[in-house]
Order: structure tokens, then C-alpha cells, then sequence
């Protein structure tokens, strides 16, 4: 199948490569002629662990492709797949819809045969209605069907998710459309769960799915709070939880909080949505307001460890909002040194993969140490704020030696406790005695 793809960003470019080593021909379609220009000439524009190898072999065998040309992309495509940013709009802080609605009102013109649109930008309830408008607008002649496609990523996963999905789902009533999704999604059949739905019921799958699992890291953020309070161990507290498959223990893991692409804006959006239609979503409205200040919380808690010292060094390991990617939007981690970059401190960072996008950002607000060791040279504090592998390993006899004082503040829970203080450092985990 052809197979055109509009966005070539987290969700665009995996998904992309996935389709083109099922044997697709798939062209990836991006306004930025710097990105477009990049990835013609095999330079990869973002970090997803596995996805390096399987976007050379198959730009190599002719199979994935790259233009700024809609029309090259669209023109005789059996699937147009959408996969632009809806980032929160500035003010009411919902799905701000302009690159989509740009995107498509641009693609609606070179529609020439039966085309599916695909949906995988995650998009308020309704979008799929106001895209088939805007399609028959510009091209009364199209022969089209909008579906919701939506996507459950995890970013640093995405290449193994799309080869190994959990389920697929899709919004459509057109027995035509659904005809060419199970001819894509072919090499799943058997292996997965496939759900046909209403398409409203698909755009509102992917908001329900990531507000729970935000809701849920924010539950177990308080319980963490309250073990600490009453001498328990939060780990072994989710660890019985989780053993109940009701509740399960993924995302019952405690930390500085929830970030990323995906959490932030779509709780926000999707408590807007509950405003709009007049049915308040209380327990989304409550986790976005915790997410905020367990922020402020875990940076209170960085300082405590160094109030009484003059112009202290913080050592921070973990800039990426989560491990196995370079992604630094909405990261706790970015969050967390935005605060204490507000009082009368020193910032020094490593992390493995997101040290230019954090630079981007950051500039020269903090310095920058191409490692942990390097970072933690004359640091009064020890900051572990994202769940590398690598910071599991750590030396402790060399980390004593390189740092000015013996302090360690892990809102991963990532090192032993113990081990730690054998060493003479004073350690503090999330939700730990």
C-alpha cells in the first residue's frame, strides 16, 4: 500500500518507519525543509531507541521516503495518516487544532482516488466530523473516509510498540475504510486485539487512556507523601497493589511527576472538554493541579538538603522526561531545575540523549557535564530526576570522592538506600523511610 504520513515528529516518523518495514511505501510529509532535508540525507531528527537501523534500511531499499510537496505524499495514497502537533492552546489550554485543519485543507486537493484519513494526532471529541467538512469544501469531488486511528506510543518504545501493540483501535462506520485498515494492520491479525468503534467513542479512547494513567501516577505521587508521613515504603505499598490485577502495577511508580508529549496537554484538554459540556471532570481537574505543584514540592525538597550552605552545586543526572528518549517537553526534570534555578544556586546536568534539546531550552541558565561523574564534581547535592539505566550503576566509592558533600536526592527511587549510606551519604528516596 502507499502510504502518506503529515508530521514527521514522535508519532509521524516511527510510525512512518513501522509501516515501511511491513513492506509499504511510505512518504513522510513535513513543511520544515531543514527537517525534510535532514532525513533525505539520513541524518535522523529525533532520538527513539531501535528506530536508527530500521530508518536506514528501508530509506536504503526506496521503501520510506521524505517531501515538503503535499501532493507528492497524497496523490494516489491509499492512506493519508495525520500526524501533526495539537499542542494546548496558550490561553483556554485545549487542543489547539490549526496544523491539523491546515493540514488537511491543504492535503483535500490532491485526494484523486479513494483515500482513507487517518486520524493519529490526538484530537478533541468531534474532530472527524469538522475534517470531513473541511475535505468536501476543497474537493466536492473527493472520494474519502475520516477515521480515528489513535496512537498508544510510549516514547522510548515506540518502535517496539508499533511492532507489538496492545491493541488497535478505530473509529469508523464505513465498511470500505475498515476494509483497508485490516489490509495495513494484516501482519497483526491473530496478534493482537482489534476494536471497531463509533469514531467519536475512538477520539474519546485516547483522552480516557492517558487522563486515567495521569490520574493514576498522581495517586500514587500523594501515596507516597502519606507513606513517608507514617514510616511506610511506598514501593512495597504499590508493589501490593499492583499485585490485585483490578488495578495492576504499571504507572504505580512515584516520582517528580508527569510530563512528556502526551499527559500534560491531553489532561488539560480533556478537562476542557468536560467544561465545555457542562460535566466537570473532578478527578482530571485534581491531577493536573498535584502534577503542577509535586514540581515545586520535589525542588523544596532538593533544597532542604542544602539550606545551610552558601551558593551550593546541584548535580542533576536527568533532563528528558522520561528515559529512552530525548524529549524534554513538559519534563518534571526541566520543571524541577526551572525552580531551583530561582534561588541562589548552581545547576550542573547530564543526561545520555537530551543534552542539545535541553540546551535549546535552556541555553546557558545551567552548565552542561558530558557525564554523571563530570556533573557531580564538587556537588553539594546529588539529583536523580529521570529513570536512566545507567544512574543504576553507580559508583559510589567514585560519586564520594568527586562530590563536595555526600547528599542524594532520588525521585526515582532508582539506587539502593542502603548501599548509599554505607558510603556516607545522606539519602533520600520518594515515599521511603
Amino acid at each position: 500500500m502507499k502510504i502518506g504520513i503529515i508530521g514527521t515528529g514522535y508519532v509521524g516518523l516511527p510510525t512512518g518507519v513501522g509501516f515501511a518495514e511491513l513492506g509499504n511505501t511510505v512518504v513522510c510529509i513535513d513543511k520544515n525543509e531543514n527537517k525534510i532535508n535532514d532525513l533525505k540525507n539520513g541524518k535522523i531528527t529525533l532520538y527513539e531507541d531501535g528506530l536508527e537501523d530500521l530508518f536506514n534500511k528501508n530509506v536504503k531499499n526506496g521503501r520510506l521516503k521524505f517531501t515538503t510537496s503535499m501532493k507528492e505524499g497524497v496523490s494516489d495514497a491509499d492512506m493519508v495518516i495525520l500526524a501533526v502537533g495539537t499542542p494546548p492552546h496558550p490561553v483556554t489550554k485545549e487542543a489547539d487544532l490549526r496544523f491539523v485543519y491546515e493540514a488537511v485543507a491543504e492535503m483535500a486537493d490532491y485526494l484523486t482516488r479513494y483515500t482513507v484519513v487517518a486520524t493519529k494526532s490526538t484530537v478533541p471529541v468531534g474532530t472527524g466530523d469538522q475534517l470531513e467538512q473541511i475535505i468536501s469544501e476543497h474537493n466536492p469531488q473527493a472520494d474519502f473516509d475520516v477515521i480515528s486511528l489513535p496512537e498508544f506510543l510510549r516514547e522510548g518504545f515506540a518502535v517496539h510498540d508499533f511492532f507489538h501493540p496492545d491493541r488497535i483501535i478505530v473509529g469508523t462506520n464505513s465498511k470500505r475504510a475498515e476494509d483497508v485498515v485490516r489490509k495495513l494492520y494484516e501482519p497483526f491479525d491473530g496478534k493482537t486485539h482489534f476494536l471497531f468503534v463509533k469514531r467519536r467513542s475512538s477520539e474519546t479512547i485516547k483522552y480516557a487512556s492517558n487522563a486515567f494513567l495521569a490520574i493514576k501516577i498522581h495517586y500514587i505521587n500523594e501515596m507516597a507523601d502519606f507513606c513517608e508521613k507514617i514510616e511506610a515504603d511506598v514501593l512495597e505499598v504499590a508493589q501490593g497493589m499492583g499485585l490485585d490485577t483490578r488495578i495492576g502495577s504499571r504507572f504505580l511508580i512515584p516520582g517528580p511527576g508527569y510530563g512528556g508529549s502526551c499527559f500534560p496537554k491531553d489532561t488539560m484538554a480533556m478537562a476542557c472538554m468536560g467544561r465545555q459540556n457542562d460535566t466537570p471532570l473532578t478527578l482530571i481537574e485534581t491531577a493536573i493541579e498535584g502534577n503542577r505543584s509535586r514540581k515545586k514540592k520535589m525542588a523544596c525538597r532538593i533544597l532542604n538538603m542544602v539550606r545551610d550552605i552558601s551558593s551550593p552545586k546541584i548535580a542533576v543526572l536527568g533532563l528528558a522526561f522520561k528515559d529512552g528518549t530525548d524529549d524534554c517537553r513538559e519534563s518534571p526534570a526541566m520543571d524541577v531545575v526551572a525552580e531551583l534555578l530561582q534561588s541562589d544556586v548552581s545547576v550542573t546536568a547530564y543526561d545520555p540523549k537530551a543534552m542539545v534539546t535541553a540546551k535549546n531550552l535552556l541555553s546557558n541558565k545551567i552548565k552542561y557535564a558530558d557525564s554523571l561523574y563530570k556533573a557531580a564534581e564538587g556537588a553539594d547535592v546529588l539529583v536523580i530526576l529521570t529513570e536512566w539505566k545507567e544512574f543504576k550503576n553507580i559508583d559510589f566509592e567514585r560519586l564520594a570522592q568527586s562530590m563536595r558533600r555526600r547528599k542524594i536526592v532520588d525521585c526515582r527511587n532508582m539506587l539502593n538506600a542502603e548501599k548509599a549510606r554505607r558510603y556516607g551519604f545522606e539519602y533520600r528516596g520518594i515515599g521511603r523511610v
